[in-house]
């Protein structure tokens, strides 16, 4: 494909706006039309954007706009039917992670997918990070030796705005969880995807420390045992004070690799010398890479780091997790294929 990659755009809030200014610095890449519920969003997003299509009806955005790709940016509960009615549509869909609300939907759209030769990426950007995919790669290339266990801390802030503008995000079956989904799973996702050994068996607590009013938890902890025998501590919260930086640290019988978010992204490693391998799309932030990554895939066949079926086990383990909250009990983790 020697002309720009025509995209879609469905979803005209506050991540959908950062995907366009990354998009409109892509010479190959067309924001070709822009779909949302509320029309007059949906027209403000096309005139700040310089896109020519804008609607509020989807399927009406599949038909007439020629499109080459969509990126679906919805509350998580319309995931599920949006990728599907895309996928029918022999169009390859970029999702805003989590995959879906559940994991038995996130099976059925990695399935349907491959049943129709359609490629279906999710949106876990800080695989493209640089100091996240340096440190996931000295993982999986073995040089720490065997991975005895790993932390993950998510320190962030959320205002009450952030529930009253988007109500979604307040109701549990609309987002299918709070901040462990919605923003823990992030760098959850990245210690999974280094450590590559399935999470077996999940130990977890959630708490409406700040905002008691919403249906989702604010905070969220948990202890995750994987196949290989390693464990993973996760905190994930909105209710931090100031917000800190991110932070990944994981331990093996050779070395250690730590990654922060803040002041830059960056991984350090102690106990091995490493020359870092950098991500195989360049750009000032994982999110503009993480798109030309998904156009690279489509147009190239170039892999991407996250299509549909790698967003699985981060679900998986998810889930158990809140099962866990709510039993009081270990939980396993639900296969991946059943």
């Amino acid at each position: 494909m020697k002309r720009p990659l025509r995209l879609g755009v469905v979803g005209c809030g506050d991540i959908a706006r950062y995907m366009a200014f990354f998009a409109r610095l892509n010479p190959r890449i067309a924001l070709a039309a822009c779909c949302d519920l509320d029309i007059a969003r949906a027209e403000r997003f096309a005139r700040q954007h310089k896109i020519p299509l804008f609607s509020s009806d989807y399927g009406r955005m599949l038909t007439v706009s020629r499109l080459d790709a969509v990126y679906l940016a919805v509350p998580h509960d319309l995931h599920f039917e949006m990728a599907r009615i895309a996928i029918d549509a022999r169009l390859p869909v970029l999702i805003e992670k989590p995959i879906t609300r559940t994991l038995e939907e996130g099976r059925a759209i990695a399935a349907h997918a491959a049943a129709c030769g359609v490629k279906v990426g999710v949106n876990y950007q800080y695989r493209y990070d640089q100091g996240c995919y340096a440190l996931a790669r000295v993982v999986q290339s073995g040089l720490l030796g065997s991975v005895f266990y790993a932390r993950v801390n998510v320190p962030w802030h959320r205002e009450p705005g952030y529930f009253t503008q988007s109500a979604w995000h307040a109701s549990r079956s609309r987002s299918g969880g709070g901040t462990l989904l919605t923003q823990g799973s992030h760098l959850l996702d990245v210690v999974l995807w280094a450590i590559a050994s399935p999470p077996l068996l999940a130990s977890g607590k959630t708490a409406q420390a700040k905002f008691k009013q919403v249906e989702v938890e604010d905070l969220a902890m948990g202890i995750l045992t994987l196949s290989n025998g390693a464990l993973v501590q996760v905190c994930s919260a909105m209710v931090a004070t100031p917000e800190q930086s991110v932070s990944i640290e994981i331990y093996g019988e050779r070395g250690t690799a730590l990654y922060a978010s803040q002041p830059f992204p960056h991984a350090r490693f102690l106990g091995v010398k490493v020359r870092q391998e950098r991500p195989p799309v360049w750009g000032l932030h994982a999110l503009q890479c993480s798109l030309e990554g998904f156009r690279r895939w489509i147009v190239a066949d170039q892999p991407f780091l996250t299509p549909a079926e790698s967003a699985l086990p981060v679900l998986a383990a998810i889930e158990a997790l809140y099962r866990s909250s709510e039993t009081g009990k270990q939980e396993v983790v639900a296969a991946i294929v059943q």
